[in-house]
């Protein structure tokens, strides 16, 4: 029978389109309970502890807890209402509660250590093997060996966290569908693109208004800040986005400045009741870096390297602005526009031009495409209910076998978090029913498709969103792939964060490649596709400005890496203070002072990257070796989509999800440790000798 709370039906696919916010503290309740008595049980266990009736019963259970509050912290992130939030935040302090319980729960370390300790544990798969060896680790990370006024107070710690980086995201939504900017004519927006002028024209009349309107939704401001020729009106958008969710943005009530410091205090204060100096240490005991200090290193090389290539961009750039555009000084607002200009003469086209060849369903087709040959799959429409009428749903087969299926969310819209992610719905794993095979969701923030006079225009797609795109259906395919049939190291589970970006950024490379992109594109008037000559033209152009690029992802990483290494927010430094020191250290070009960066820096604040931002330069170092890969056996087949390097990635890699520690999974594909030189290289700052 199905039940009538849609949240508690694990029989198939969520039911967005029964889902409401009533259903939320009921389904969460009952589970909470379901999941406790069981824990009872096996915290009783007499005899010998096995797999089949200790870590099976525990995921069982633990699994659809998982699922429901999934599916709620999915849809609090793609279709915000007052009353989800509300529901959310009810019973988010529950949920912390419980994880926090079971993450200190004394009963069950000892039978995952007596696990360990059975004579017969090498019999175990290399899987199950890792599983019971991240539950231990786990344990003691989450304070099971703490004594119990240290336990009490950890719990408080994960419950107050969880709350304020629910704030922190809360305060940046609020902050961006709140602002509004009303031009009123199309003089003021000259240089913007028409299709851009469409979309805002539209959002005002939307709104009941004549003119044009503009939004901090990324799709919204940033045209303006790459096309206007009014440059006060690119300052206007730019400090607005700048100051979002600070003590200089338009409301202070969404200023997230008390939450990062308390979030910064927490962490801390976990860490030493852990017995580690920092939170930085704690945040690596699960990663591949060693520890804080080889982090560091790591990025100070990398911006050495980059520093030089840097330099001679931002040198560029200022004459470029001051002989070309009469701007005497270059300032933060002038950069997009600046860079698109000089791009557009010395490479002869703008991002504008190739934006016409890549309508939505010729993309999509295009990246299906790849998937396909690289991986020996097939990918097919698929019917789901949705949480909106623009999400896609597909399914992936093998031989005519289900693999996985995937949600497709990729405009951006009011009630939407910004930015682009993957999320898995549900894990791979095997049941008593046979396996059950994974589910994701791939979400974007795209310009929403135009329309004029009541048509709904196709969708364009820069190519910046392409490789977005080809991005978060890395980390899907990791995902989905997988043939692991143990939940907690199946798919994207028991990955090191600092490895978890490997697939996702070793698939941006197919975007540029000619034998990709012929299929991939079709011009939207004449469908036409890319021509050679605008390829080679973006190829040239390919590693444009990579070097001010690199100095960014590393100040970003080593901002964040400090914050949770040497800050201490009980010594009078404020988090400006930690930025402005690596901004003196590495960076060649400094924002302005108002700039609020850090007040919207979710990654680290709410999104789980908190001193782990290094990983997407570390695991970068990773997918270009690998990629490099591809790059040799297409010298050999004609094509960089070799279907042999793709069914070695696929077997070593995403097949063996978190089976396996990265670096072996890595070494099995390449038949070597990870060198740096292939990532120099593809950034267009190998040093030639």
């Amino acid at each position: 029978m199905t039940p009538s709370n849609p949240l508690l039906d694990f029989s198939d696919l969520p039911r967005f389109a029964d889902i409401r916010a009533e259903h939320v503290t009921p389904a969460i309740n009952a589970l909470l309970e379901e999941n406790r008595a069981v824990v009872k049980q096996l915290e009783q266990l007499d005899g010998a502890i096995s797999w089949e009736n200790f870590v099976d019963p525990l995921d069982n259970v633990t699994e659809k807890l998982g699922r429901a509050w999934g599916v709620v912290g999915h849809l609090n992130a793609v279709a915000d209402t007052p009353e989800l939030r509300a529901a959310y935040n009810e019973n988010q302090p529950a949920i912390t509660e419980f994880w926090t319980e079971l993450g200190q729960n004394l009963a069950l370390f000892e039978k995952y250590k007596a696990l360990r300790a059975q004579a017969d544990f090498s019999s175990l798969s290399e899987a199950r093997q890792k599983i019971v060896l991240n539950a231990i680790r786990d344990f003691r990370l989450g304070g099971a060996e703490l004594p119990d006024d240290k336990k009490q107070r950890y719990a408080e710690i994960q419950e107050k966290q969880a709350a304020l980086s629910t704030k922190f995201s809360e305060n940046i939504l609020d902050a961006t569908n709140h602002y509004a900017l009303y031009v009123d004519s199309a003089e003021e927006l000259r240089g913007l693109p028409d299709d851009v002028l469409q979309a805002a024209k539209f959002a005002a009349e939307k709104d009941g208004k004549s003119g044009y309107k503009f939004t901090l939704h990324f799709p919204s401001y940033f045209p303006l800040l790459q096309y206007a020729e009014n440059r006060q009106l690119r300052e206007t958008i730019y400090r607005a986005n700048a100051t979002k969710a600070s003590e200089l943005g338009e409301k202070t009530e969404w200023d997230n400045s008390a939450i990062m410091t308390e979030l910064l205090q927490l962490r801390k204060e976990e860490a030493e009741l852990l017995g580690y100096r920092n939170f930085a240490e704690v945040s690596l005991v699960s990663k591949m870096a060693e520890s804080p200090a080889q982090v560091s290193q790591f990025l100070e090389d990398l911006a050495k390297r980059a520093r030089p290539f840097a330099e001679k961009d931002l040198e560029e750039l200022r004459a470029f602005a001051k002989e070309q555009l009469n701007i005497e000084e270059l300032q933060a607002w002038d950069t997009a526009y600046v860079s698109e200009k000089l791009r557009e003469q010395r490479y002869a086209f703008s991002e504008q031009d190739v934006k016409q060849y890549f309508p939505e369903q010729q993309v999509i087709s295009g990246l299906f495409r790849v998937i396909q040959t690289l991986f020996a799959v097939e990918i097919h429409a698929d019917q789901a209910t949705t949480w909106h009428p623009d999400v896609q749903f597909y399914r992936i087969e093998k031989d005519g076998q289900l693999v996985g299926q995937f949600y497709l969310d990729l405009y951006a819209r009011n009630g939407k978090r910004g930015g682009a992610w993957m999320d898995d719905a549900r894990g791979r794993r095997r049941t008593a029913n046979g396996v059950q095979t994974p589910v994701a969701y791939l979400t974007c923030n795209f310009t929403e498709p135009a329309t004029v006079d009541g048509v709904k225009k196709p969708a364009l797609f820069t190519h910046d969103e392409v490789i977005t795109l080809f991005h978060e259906f890395g980390h899907g395919l990791h995902h989905l792939l997988t043939k692991v049939e143990d939940l907690s190291v199946s798919g994207i589970s028991g990955v090191e964060w600092d490895a978890v970006e490997l697939p996702s950024q070793f698939m941006e490379n197919f975007c540029w490649e000619w034998d990709v992109l012929q299929h991939m594109t079709a011009h939207a008037e004449t469908g036409q596709a890319l021509p050679r000559a605008l390829f080679d033209k973006m190829i040239a152009a390919k590693n444009f400005q990579s070097g001010l690029q690199t100095l960014r992802q590393v100040e970003f990483s080593l901002f964040d890496m400090r914050l949770h290494d040497v800050f201490d927010p009980a010594s009078g430094q404020t988090v400006q203070d930690i930025l402005t020191t690596v901004r003196e250290l590495v960076s060649v070009f400094t924002p302005p002072e108002f700039n609020r960066f850090q007040h919207s820096f979710g990654h680290i604040f709410s999104g789980g990257y908190a001193a782990g931002y290094y990983s997407y330069k570390w695991a970068e170092v990773l997918s270009a070796d690998a990629y490099a890969a591809f790059e040799e056996s297409g010298r050999q087949e004609g094509s960089n989509l070799s279907r042999s390097a793709g069914k070695k990635f696929q077997q070593e890699v995403l097949e063996v999800g978190g089976s396996r520690p990265a670096l072996a999974s890595f070494k099995a594909f390449r038949g070597r440790e990870p060198t740096i030189d292939a990532l120099l290289r593809h950034s267009g700052m190998s040093i030639q000798h």
